[in-house]
């Protein structure tokens, strides 16, 4: 069967024709990106996607989103759209629909990729375990974080989280410093102030603070694109210690969920993929005092297929409606 897989974050909104064979395989048709910016709402932006498809989609539709639940409506975290589920059927000339968090259709789409698609980080430098809960976080806008938990016969569960809003706990006196600057915005700090895209601005000013050098307050894209191109050893000892502290969270993560595996997921780590390969996150993410040992025995993986959210999202409808590919 077909269906439209979407892919909602703050900036773009994902769009793509998804098949589901009747042994289960998922298969994506060329994706079409459209700025959030430039609609002024979901369905706006779905009826241009219809138009580039020649007036007329699949009627299943799976939706994976960055957003929340307020109420009868759904809120993004960072962009205005506003989606209400009772009105789907009757927007979008549906007949079934699936809604999902934009970290659950990560973790489907962890769960029902290929071991082609996964990159070796550190641990054992084996596949995912057939069976047992696997991690999930990726660094983006946020800190999304989800588990699932492998069952016999390929079976398997999701479970959202807001795994990424726990504290963060800084390590050694530069992490002390990074902490003092952002408590004097935000009473509580949470992991993904530290461990998410636009965080590396502040990490970036603590370290010319230590150093004793005025910079001027800039966006993050622009101190990932130095740290990463060498033209900037402060950006790049910025891009090191954020690898250390993805390292130390991804850690925390697996323990508190009790993980037999960790796949960091999202586009910025494909990004820093080689970065953080040779940083110190692997030290990090095994440095649990008398847990070292158990840590290092977790294999961790990078999720690297293209488009996770979206096949993710298929994933999610494939699962939700088992057995019913008509």
């Amino acid at each position: 069967m077909e269906l439209v897989a979407v892919d909602i974050g703050g900036t773009h909104a994902r769009f793509a024709i998804a098949a589901i064979g009747h042994n289960g395989a998922i298969t994506l048709e060329e994706p079409e990106t459209l700025h959030t910016s430039d609609h002024v709402s979901f369905q706006t932006a779905w009826e241009d996607f219809r138009a580039r498809k020649g007036g007329s989609l699949p009627d299943a539709v799976s939706m994976a989103i960055a957003g929340r639940a307020d109420g009868d409506v759904i809120r993004f975290t960072n962009n205005p759209w506003t989606i209400r589920p009772a009105l789907i059927g009757e927007k979008l000339g549906c007949n079934r629909f699936t809604i999902v968090n934009d970290f659950e259709a990560v973790a489907h789409a962890v769960a029902r990729a290929d071991e082609e698609q996964f990159v070796h980080l550190t641990g054992p430098d084996t596949p995912l375990p057939p069976t047992g809960r696997i991690s999930v976080l990726g660094p983006g806008t946020g800190l999304g974080v989800a588990h699932l938990y492998r069952e016999q016969a390929g079976e398997y569960r999701v479970q959202a989280t807001e795994g990424g809003h726990i504290d963060f706990a800084p390590l050694d006196t530069i992490e002390d410093a990074i902490l003092a600057r952002l408590r004097k915005r935000h009473n509580r700090v949470s992991a993904e102030r530290v461990v998410s895209g636009p965080a590396i601005t502040d990490i970036y000013q603590t370290l010319a603070a230590l150093e004793g050098k005025a910079v001027p307050e800039e966006d993050d894209i622009s101190i990932w694109t130095r740290g990463q191109d060498g033209s900037d050893s402060i950006a790049a000892a910025a891009v090191d210690r954020f690898c250390l502290s993805l390292g130390s969270v991804a850690g925390d993560i697996a323990l508190a969920q009790g993980a037999a595996g960790v796949v960091i997921a999202g586009g910025l780590g494909y990004r820093i993929r080689e970065t953080l390969a040779a940083s110190g996150f692997a030290e990090r993410f095994c440095a649990k005092g008398r847990f070292a040992a158990m840590m290092a025995a977790i294999p961790v993986k990078l999720i690297i297929h293209p488009q996770p959210g979206l096949f993710g999202a298929a994933a999610a409808f494939a699962a939700k409606y088992h057995g019913d590919n008509q």
